[in-house]
């Protein structure tokens, strides 16, 4: 069989390896733009959808009790915001009794399609946001306290009391983290899970995106997650390896068909079958070189390497 080795080193390392030709492909849930990707003689296309989720440590408030939004948050990691009890958090949580406890927001300190997601919420949310701090893998936090990888903020927000941190729901969910609801771009509070992620992704015009550059936060629609993001995959246009990117691509390839339900399982939402079918699409008339997808698997080992949120 093929193996691939997978190694969890956020969007930006994923990026900075692709480009360096380190790899066999690269990820990212921070999408290149077209020029980038043709520059770095790339091809991008998605793999899933999920979300990032707000999660707090604030002595009695359960999973899905506290409601947050994106000017609120925005000021927690602007350091406007320093207590739980200030009047703009109660004003969201009329029956939440909040305490005098000093807020203390959780980053990410590495590179990460993460970072890249929350910021750019906070930019479109805030201006006064995306003036002094702005959306990328990696930004300049004014206030708080850096921690890597989903895994090291999941850890640091649930150590540290009166903590806010970020991460991808599954992390939230499996650690039992007090994630908030967020008020969306219709006003409504909504909590996150696959139905959410679902609707803020379900208006997303893939058939005209070029090199599928879509960013999916602060959707509009009534049950949308407003921190919604799909994760894309890169190779080479023009492989070094092209029976290791063959390889990779046949194992996408499997996970497009087969993956849906351990994907729902882990509370991501697979793509629809039409996005599906315009990804391989793709792979057959910009990828050089490479064999059908379709033959059968050889038995060499491959070493993938690939950065993800």
């Amino acid at each position: 069989g093929v193996g691939l080795n997978y190694q969890s080193i956020g969007s930006g390392g994923g990026i900075k390896q692709i480009k360096a030709k380190t790899v066999t492909f690269g990820a990212s849930d921070m999408p290149l733009k077209p020029q980038e990707v043709k520059e770095a003689g790339l091809v991008q296309f998605p793999m899933i959808i999920g979300g990032v989720v707000p999660a707090v440590n604030v002595k009695g408030v359960q999973p899905g009790q506290m409601v947050l939004d994106g000017v609120t948050v925005a000021s927690i990691y602007l350091g406007e915001i320093t207590k739980w009890n200030d009047a703009r958090i109660k004003k969201l949580n009329p029956r939440l009794t909040l305490p005098d406890t000093a807020i203390a927001p959780v980053y990410r300190s590495d590179g990460s399609g993460t970072n890249f997601l929350f910021s750019d919420y906070l930019s479109k949310a805030s201006p006064k946001f995306q003036q002094t701090i702005g959306s990328s893998t990696s930004v300049q936090w004014p206030v708080g306290i850096g921690a890597k990888g989903n895994e090291g903020v999941a850890n640091m927000t649930t150590q540290t009391d009166g903590a806010i941190g970020y991460v991808e729901y599954a992390y939230a969910k499996q650690n039992k983290m007090a994630y908030a609801q967020l008020i969306n771009k219709a006003g409504k509070a909504v909590a996150p899970s696959a139905d959410t992620f679902q609707a803020a992704a379900a208006s997303a015009d893939w058939a005209h995106a070029q090199n599928y550059y879509l960013i999916l936060t602060d959707q509009a629609g009534a049950n949308s997650w407003p921190i919604t993001g799909a994760s894309f995959i890169l190779v080479y246009a023009a492989p070094p390896d092209p029976v290791a990117t063959g390889q990779a691509l046949k194992f996408f390839d499997w996970a497009y068909k087969n993956g849906g339900q351990m994907a729902a399982e882990l509370d991501y939402v697979p793509l629809p079958a039409s996005l599906i079918k315009q990804v391989r699409a793709t792979w057959k008339a910009e990828i050089k070189g490479v064999p059908a997808v379709a033959s059968r698997m050889g038995g060499r080992r491959l070493g993938l390497g690939d950065g993800t949120s």
